[in-house]
Order: C-alpha cells, then sequence, then structure tokens
C-alpha cells in the first residue's frame, strides 16, 4: 500500500464493521474507513472472503505497530507496506 494509508485484514465482514467503528474512538480516525471484500484466490463463497478495512492516514500519524495490535483483538493483521 502506499504511504499515507493502512490496510487492516480481518476474518469477516462483522470483525470489519467493529473495527472501522472502532478507529475513530481508539485512534481519533475522522475519514471513514473503507471496507472491502476480499475474496480468497478460486472461492466463491462468501464463508471464504477476507474482509479489508482501508484507514487514509496522509499525516502518516497511525503507528503501525499499534494498528496491528488492534487488528489481532479481532483475529485480523496490518497488512505491510508494498
Amino acid at each position: 500500500m502506499s504511504e499515507g494509508r493502512h490496510v487492516l485484514v480481518l476474518p469477516d465482514r462483522d470483525a470489519a464493521e467493529e473495527v472501522a467503528e472502532e478507529l475513530a474512538d481508539r485512534f481519533g480516525v475522522t475519514d471513514e474507513p473503507q471496507l472491502v471484500r476480499d475474496a480468497l484466490a478460486g472461492e466463491d463463497d462468501a464463508e471464504d472472503a477476507q474482509w479489508l478495512v482501508v484507514v487514509e492516514d496522509p499525516a502518516d500519524r497511525l503507528d503501525p505497530a499499534v494498528l496491528d495490535a488492534f487488528a489481532a483483538e479481532y483475529e485480523g493483521w496490518l497488512e505491510p507496506p508494498r
């Protein structure tokens, strides 16, 4: 991902929605995060999809290690930058 953007990978839609809501309270994120369904390769079943929470951070004020730990609370992780 490009600088100024973080992608949290979550196991399901419910977890992704909870994380998106909690981002404002816990981290002061003011822009609404984008939720994206990420189907696993070759899988059409919604049960086999991960959900991404895309957080814009143009000022790079969010600590990636803290975001990764936060996502882990929901059985997810922070996607490493590309």
